[in-house]
């Protein structure tokens, strides 16, 4: 699609337009409004389609091609990582939580990081995410460092599930690798629950080093269609814990 194409508007009501009508450059933008509602939010997923726009900008709407993808199976866990993993089961303080504390994820995931002062997450992103939370559709997972209520939040990563298709959004880490333990830990879960594929959005060396890769668009949109429609999990009685090493 031509770059030189006017973006489309989209009013509250309309349906986003076809995900292969996003442009080329830059990759994947698809369209501008103003609605963030949980049933946007819904309706874009379902599509392959996912708003990530900066303060002062409207919402964009984007699906890029190709598609960075984590399937679960080809997960990669690096020797460091499991050192790391090894480590805090031995020393017995450490402890995975799913949806203990959501609102607390997105905070640390919106807070600013060294060479990146801003951040993506407004304060209408966070709070679409925690309706979709409050909704059963977004999921939280926290890595937690010590016990009781003395317990610190050490990293963590949010999402968006539908059927048997998980979205991630974004991830934090407080100390080293603590992000990537919980993305370990939130795999292993998946894979219990029957799932097959994460979808990571942005091709970055960090994710494609845990095992991601990118396919084609159509490709992507096939494969979620297939997934969407799938009895989802009980998340209330999923299991998580400290992944294997």
């Amino acid at each position: 699609m031509s770059p030189s194409r006017p973006l489309a508007w989209v009013a509250p009501g309309d349906a986003l337009p076809a995900p292969d009508l996003a442009l080329a450059e830059p990759n994947g933008l698809l369209a501008a409004g103003a609605d963030l509602s949980a049933e946007r939010l819904l309706e874009a997923y379902r599509r392959g389609i996912f708003p990530w726009y900066a303060p002062g900008q409207p919402v964009l709407w984007w699906s890029p091609d190709p598609r960075m993808v984590l399937y679960l199976d080809e997960f990669r866990q690096h020797r460091s990582l499991r050192k790391t993993i090894r480590g805090m089961r031995a020393q017995g303080t450490w402890a995975v939580t799913l949806n203990r504390d959501f609102a607390a994820v997105v905070r640390c995931c919106r807070a600013p990081r060294a060479q990146q002062p801003g951040t993506w997450i407004t304060d209408e992103i966070a709070a679409a995410y925690l309706e979709l939370h409050h909704h059963g559709l977004a999921h939280s997972v926290e890595l937690w460092h010590g016990t009781g209520a003395r317990a610190l939040l050490a990293g963590g990563l949010y999402g968006v599930s539908i059927g048997q298709m998980f979205y991630g959004e974004s991830m934090f880490a407080r100390v080293a690798d603590a992000s990537k333990v919980a993305l370990a830990a939130l795999v292993e879960t998946l894979r219990g629950e029957g799932f097959r594929m994460l979808d990571c959005q942005q091709n970055t060396r960090h994710l494609a080093s845990l095992g991601a890769r990118v396919i084609p668009r159509a490709q992507f949109l096939g494969e979620i269609a297939g997934l969407i429609d799938r009895p989802g999990p009980n998340w209330s009685a999923s299991h998580i814990d400290l992944p294997v090493s």
